[in-house]
């Protein structure tokens, strides 16, 4: 996707760290900007979702990879 801002590589850090690690990345960019994180923590699967509705970002897209998971996040 052509419109990333940043990409977050998170894979094969265990909960809680995809979504510090998204928090502290999206602190980065630009309101309307796009995060994507890379996650192989199943976990993330609910917990970057639940996290960006619960701050007021954007999940733009969420494709589940089996052993891969990528979130696209546009912040707020």
């Amino acid at each position: 996707m052509s419109d990333v801002a940043k990409t977050l590589d998170a894979s094969g850090m265990a909960c809680p760290m995809p979504v510090v690690r998204t928090r502290q990345a999206i602190d980065e960019l630009q309101s309307g900007q796009i995060l994507e994180v890379i996650s192989t923590d199943r976990g993330s699967l609910q917990d970057i979702p639940a996290w960006a509705a619960s701050t007021g970002n954007e999940l733009v897209e969420q494709e589940d990879g089996g052993d891969r998971f990528t979130f696209r996040i546009r912040k707020g």
